[in-house]
């Protein structure tokens, strides 16, 4: 069993802490392949969602009946089963879109977000906590690829959800929306969001509890040590 957290805690650190895109690194796959558009973005985020919270509601009911030997067989035909049922909402509601998103709509099955927190979270917590990580996760996973998606169709395609932008539609860059557009993208991302989250840089050490307090005897008083100097360094 994992660490008890708050609840409000499970559902926000999938946003930004622990996003699983931008900070873990996971779901590469349709992060850059559907993000040439906001609306496949959003699309494919909100069909994770829903697979994730789904699979980890009934993962977590079922963890104590599941035989450890093959539970990653089961948690791959639970997923696969909601994978399922979401293919056909949206080929029956949403057509386009489902054939916009191809085969990364069924791919979602072997996404590794979602199997990666049924393993390490829904199987060994409560129902309602890993509702709440589930969901945490998805719309952080689908906050991710809104903004790729969002950079990329604005400045690749001059358009916002379909819709024409002024003066940027007339001369588009089409390098944002192919293959090296997306990676450049994701870096930027990336980058920014890791600056947003930087620590503060660590407090000067003292001549009391620094480590080469012995070998510079003390010069650490006028600015000498060499102990400051590598941490003034980093």
């Amino acid at each position: 069993m994992n660490e008890k957290k708050p609840l409000g805690a499970e559902f926000t650190k999938g946003l930004l802490k622990e996003n699983p895109v931008l900070v873990m690194l996971l779901g590469m796959c349709p992060t850059l392949a559907v993000t040439t558009m906001a609306s496949n973005a959003i699309g494919m985020g909100l069909a994770t969602t829903f697979v994730l919270v789904c699979s980890n509601l009934v993962i977590s009911l079922l963890k104590g009946v599941i035989p450890k030997a093959v539970r990653l067989p089961c948690f791959i035909v639970i997923i696969a089963g909601f994978v399922t049922l979401i293919s056909f909402i949206m080929q029956r509601f949403l057509p386009s879109l489902y054939e916009s998103l191809g085969v990364f709509l069924t791919l979602i099955t072997v996404n590794c977000i979602i199997l990666g927190r049924a393993e390490a979270f829904a199987s060994k917590n409560k129902v309602l906590p890993s509702v709440l990580d589930g969901l945490g996760m998805g719309l952080g996973f689908t906050g991710a690829l809104l903004i790729m998606g969002s950079i990329r169709e604005i400045f690749g395609a001059g358009s916002w959800f379909g819709i024409k932008l002024p003066v940027i539609s007339n001369e588009p860059m089409l390098i944002f929306i192919m293959p090296a557009g997306g990676f450049f993208v994701l870096g930027c991302v990336i980058a920014a969001v890791n600056k947003l989250a930087s620590r503060k840089p660590p407090k000067e050490i003292s001549c009391e509890n620094c480590p080469s307090a012995a070998i510079c005897k003390g010069k650490g008083k006028d600015n000498s040590c060499p102990a400051g100097e590598s941490e003034a360094a980093k």
